[in-house]
């Protein structure tokens, strides 16, 4: 597993398609702030919540120079369907294999119900307009999420 991100690391470039089968890649942000969430599975109670969490949000992140993109390991025909039942505009990509996950220290050993095993990490990065980590989240919760990262950008003051 990659070392977890910092502030001020080079972001790990990316070219994944979204839930339209179209290519995106960290490259088409740049020049604005770009958060990367990694959530484990569309359409699941908590990635939902978190999903409609930024949606709701999106309107004012995007006023303060934000762009959203989500990536989960799902194939592209899920997150079309998520993205279309649940009204989610910011992109949602396919990373299948957990490249794009690995190289951002997304991926790795999880424990649930006494089981290890390897698996998608709910984080956050914050890609600064420079393509620099400005802010890298491990382990977050998907309730309250986007409001605690908005207070960390200094969003609410």
């Amino acid at each position: 597993m990659a070392e977890r991100l910092v502030p001020g690391d080079s972001a790990p470039d990316f070219s994944l398609q979204d839930s339209t089968g179209r290519t995106v890649g960290l490259k088409d942000f740049k020049g604005r702030s770009t958060v990367v969430y990694f959530y484990p599975a569309a359409a699941t109670p908590g990635c939902t919540k978190q999903a409609c969490d930024f949606r709701d949000s999106l309107a004012s992140l995007s006023a303060a120079g934000y762009d959203v993109v989500g990536i989960s390991p799902d194939p592209v025909a899920k997150l079309a369907t998520f993205a279309e039942n649940e009204g989610l505009t910011f992109p949602l990509l396919s990373d299948p294999d957990h490249k794009v996950a690995e190289a951002y220290a997304a991926w790795g050993e999880k424990k649930n119900y006494g089981k290890t095993y390897d698996g998608l990490i709910r984080s956050t990065v914050v890609v600064g307009p420079d393509g620099k980590v400005a802010l890298a989240q491990y382990n977050v919760r998907a309730t309250g999420h986007v409001a605690k990262l908005r207070r960390d950008l200094k969003l609410d003051l």
